[in-house]
C-alpha cells in the first residue's frame, strides 16, 4: 500500500512538475542598418582593435562592435534590437564564436563597459533610454559616450548602485574602472580618416597600440637598435686604425 502510494505521488509530481519556457532561438543578428558614417565604423574598429592589442594573448574576455545584446524574450518580441557600438564582458570564453551577445546563453553575463559612438541621430537615446537600460537592467559597470566629430563630448558614468558621472582629470580623460585603462582623444590619421578619435591609454598614460602601431614601433626600435650597433662598431674600428691596427684585414 505504501509502493503504490508512493508511486502515485512521485507520477502526480513528475506530471504537474513546471518546465520553464524555453527561451527564443529565431533571432535576428543584422538589421542592415551601416553606422552612421564611415569615421564612426573606423572609430568602432580602433577601440576593438587596440583593446584586443592591450590584453594581448589573453583568452579571458569578448570584445565585440555593433553587434545585438539579447536580454529578454519580451525584447525579442517587441523586437527591440540593442547593439552597442563597443562593449567588452571579461571573465568568459572569448573564443568562442558568436553571431551576437545573448545573455541566457552566457550564463546571465552583461557587458562590463559599454561605449556608444553618438551621432546627432542617436545622442538622445544614447544619453537617455540606453542609459537606463544599461544601468538598471545591464547593470554595466562603466558606460562612456563620445560623438567623433566633437573632441569635447566624451562623458561616462561608474556603476556602484547607480551610474554616477566619472569626473575627467586635467586632461580631460576619463578612468574605466572595470578595463583598467583610461579613455582620452587623440589626433591623427586612420585608415585614411583624420580625426580626433576616442583611444585607450594605459595607467600610466601610454597610447594603447593598435596592432599597425606596435609593429611599426617595433620595427622602428630595431632600425634604431641596428643602427646604434653600426656607429658602435664605426666607432671601434676607427680606435683600431688610430692604434696602428689594419681594420681591413680583421
Amino acid at each position: 500500500m505504501v509502493n503504490t502510494l508512493l508511486q502515485q505521488t512521485t507520477s502526480e509530481i513528475e506530471t504537474d512538475a513546471w518546465i520553464p519556457p524555453m527561451p527564443p532561438t529565431d533571432l535576428i543578428f543584422d538589421d542592415g542598418e551601416p553606422l552612421e558614417t564611415n569615421q564612426h565604423r573606423v572609430a568602432m574598429n580602433v577601440l576593438i582593435r587596440s583593446y584586443q592589442q592591450h590584453r594581448g594573448a589573453a583568452t579571458d574576455f569578448y570584445v565585440g562592435g555593433n553587434m545585438f545584446i539579447y536580454y529578454s524574450t519580451t525584447q525579442v518580441k517587441n523586437r527591440d534590437f540593442r547593439g552597442p557600438d563597443f562593449f567588452v564582458v571579461l571573465d568568459v570564453d572569448g573564443q568562442r564564436d558568436r553571431l551576437g551577445w545573448v545573455v541566457w546563453e552566457e550564463e546571465g553575463r552583461y557587458p562590463d563597459t559599454i561605449i556608444e559612438l553618438m551621432s546627432p541621430s542617436t545622442a538622445n537615446v544614447d544619453l537617455g533610454l540606453k542609459k537606463q537600460l544599461y544601468d538598471r537592467v545591464f547593470k554595466t559597470q562603466d558606460y562612456f559616450v563620445y560623438n567623433p566629430f566633437k573632441p569635447n563630448s566624451l562623458q561616462g558614468w561608474h556603476r556602484s548602485s547607480e551610474y554616477k558621472a566619472i569626473a575627467p582629470d586635467e586632461r580631460g580623460w576619463l578612468w574605466c574602472e572595470s578595463l583598467g585603462l583610461w579613455l582620452g582623444t587623440w589626433q591623427g590619421t586612420i585608415d585614411r580618416e583624420t580625426l580626433t578619435w576616442l583611444r585607450f591609454y594605459d595607467q600610466s598614460g601610454a597610447l594603447v597600440l593598435l596592432p599597425e602601431e606596435a609593429a611599426q614601433q617595433r620595427a622602428e626600435s630595431e632600425s634604431q637598435r641596428a643602427e646604434t650597433e653600426r656607429l658602435r662598431a664605426e666607432k671601434f674600428a676607427a680606435r683600431l686604425r688610430e692604434l696602428g691596427e689594419d681594420t681591413d684585414s680583421l
